[in-house]
């Protein structure tokens, strides 16, 4: 399979800005801002002015970095989930009908999970009764 490597700017975009906040450098920085605003407030006597800047400031940094997790948290979980849905694939007798799960409503996820937490019920009981709980029961779907 051949990978696809073609990205938005904005993904490009939000990875880079990612990995260089994510850096001890990016948190010195920031720190030396917020020291400098603090001990230049005596200079401006601590003005509305002088809290607005930081107010300001923050609040924009803060505004934007929640959309560039969001969109970095969005394309982990859907990196993780493609590479579930290839290890289900890929298990001989794994159940496909798992693949793509997420993308399921609420009622039928409550379903299958019924259904798994019926298996460690029963792979408890076992354990407790013959000290063992390895195989791969059959999954009943309901």
């Amino acid at each position: 399979m051949q990978a696809i490597r073609s990205r938005s700017r904005f993904g490009s975009l939000a990875k880079a800005t990612a990995r260089a906040t994510g850096r001890p450098a990016a948190f010195a920085i920031a720190l030396t801002v917020i020291l400098t605003w603090a001990v230049t407030g005596p200079l401006f006597h601590f003005s509305d002015t002088w809290q607005l800047v930081i107010n300001t400031g923050t609040t924009i940094a803060t505004f934007l970095m929640v959309f560039l997790i969001q969109n970095t948290q969005n394309r982990d979980g859907e990196a993780v989930q493609i590479k579930l849905d290839e290890l289900i694939r890929a298990m001989q007798g794994a159940h496909n009908a798992l693949l793509d799960l997420e993308e399921l409503e609420e009622g039928d996820l409550d379903k299958i999970r019924a259904n798994y937490e019926e298996l460690a019920q029963v792979a408890r009981e076992e354990l407790r009764r013959r000290g063992t709980d390895t195989g791969t029961p059959d999954f009943e779907t309901r």
